[in-house]
């Protein structure tokens, strides 16, 4: 299979985990509609749980796109399951960008959404992510709750809510007694699902909202992709000079 020109914007192909909660899936459409009206041709796919797969849709593409995947850390699916799926899917025309996180400007929603919970300065911070097995991801963990305790002022403590240790009851309890403070949750997810609904048991004083459909979050989305399409077309001048094997190009 040959490669294609890429004059024509290709399509943003929005690769996200997959849930059961309806909220979930509802907030991943709104997200790519929102990054449609910027972008254009807009499709989502999901790794887990439920369809269509990104080999599915990029099948059926059948031409250039730009895979942007929506995870808040590199783990498996970021390193491993994206990269078969387009390989799978025989599309030739396909360059992944980073995954969405950690990034400055998530700092900057969590910030928003532990105010609209009710945190004021002084209280502390439990930051809860999903949790991996994969120690790529943890270390984006890390960094993410590194940028929000730049924007707090304050130290902030992880807790996983699926995978890993400790979990996020656990750092309440012990950030609670080692600091006499408040204590809120900042939900480092991107929807409503059951990860999002166990911290309600957590034993805060406050859950902020996830990340959800926010402008900032749609413009970091959009800029993933057009970051992808300059560098596709970098790389198809590239190989209109020098053939090579195909193969997928992440985004650096």
């Amino acid at each position: 299979m040959t490669r294609r020109a890429w004059g024509e914007p290709p399509a943003l192909v929005l690769v996200a985990h997959g849930t059961r909660s309806a909220r979930g899936v509802d907030l991943v459409a709104a997200l790519a509609e929102e990054v449609a009206a910027s972008v254009g041709t807009t499709r989502v796919a999901f790794v887990d749980v439920l369809g269509p797969s990104p080999s599915e849709v990029l099948r059926e593409l059948a031409a250039p796109a730009v895979v942007v995947p929506a995870f808040l850390a590199s783990g498996y699916h970021v390193h491993t399951d994206v990269p078969r799926e387009v390989a799978d899917s025989g599309n030739p025309d396909v360059h992944v960008t980073p995954a969405l996180g950690p990034d400055p400007v998530l700092a900057g929603v969590l910030l928003q959404r532990l105010r609209e919970a009710g945190w004021t300065r002084g209280d502390a911070v439990v930051l809860a992510a999903a949790g991996s097995s994969d120690p790529r991801a943890l270390t984006d963990v890390r960094r993410a709750a590194a940028m929000l305790a730049d924007l707090t002022g304050e130290r902030v403590d992880i807790g996983y809510v699926a995978t890993g240790e400790p979990r996020v009851p656990e750092v309440v309890a012990r950030v609670r007694d080692e600091t006499g403070r408040r204590v809120f949750v900042a939900s480092y997810l991107l929807a409503h699902g059951l990860f999002h609904s166990r911290l309600a048991d957590a034993g805060a004083d406050g859950v902020a909202e996830p990340l959800g459909v926010h402008p900032a979050l749609v413009q970091l989305l959009v800029g993933r992709y057009r970051a992808g399409v300059e560098a596709a077309r970098v790389t198809g001048a590239a190989e209109a000079v020098r053939p090579r094997r195909r193969r997928v190009l992440p985004v650096r």
